[in-house]
């Protein structure tokens, strides 16, 4: 096990440091503080922590009223810090997550730049389920499905 720390983000400073993270690996998208202010009210945000710097963060965006069985999982870890099990840490907290909220479906998206983001994914078990382009964009997402 590595020596992560993960913290929901509770005030400002440590938003900004899951908005930190979210902003650099999804540059197409970059996220206001206010953004993820709102976004931390509907999902459920962490940060991972090596020491003091922030190496990684997670979004759970929990089932919903329109479909009670599926959640979101999304782990992003920082470029220098790829490969040392991180995401697997991430990712298996935000999963483990999700079953607590009732899902029993899990899905993720990547911003299809991200190579690194879609091995991961795929690695785990997950399917392309689609392919789109939100307005503005020029680089398209791709939503997964645990298969």
């Amino acid at each position: 096990m590595s020596d992560l720390r993960f913290e929901q983000p509770d005030g400002d400073a440590a938003l900004e440091e899951w908005r930190y993270v979210h902003n650099v690996i999804i540059p197409t998208h970059v996220l206001s503080l206010d953004e993820v202010r709102e976004r931390a009210g509907r999902n459920h945000l962490e940060v991972a922590y090596l020491g003091d710097a922030p190496v990684g963060c997670s979004t759970v965006r929990p089932p919903t009223e329109d479909d009670a069985s599926t959640a979101t999982v999304i782990a992003r870890v920082l470029a220098a810090h790829r490969g040392r099990g991180f995401g697997e840490e991430l990712y298996a907290r935000g999963v483990a997550r999700a079953r607590e909220l009732g899902a029993e479906v899990i899905e993720t998206v990547v911003l299809s730049s991200n190579a690194d983001g879609l091995r991961f994914a795929q690695k785990h078990g997950f399917v392309e389920s689609e392919r789109y382009l939100l307005p503005g964009d020029t680089i398209p997402w791709i939503d997964l499905r645990l298969s």
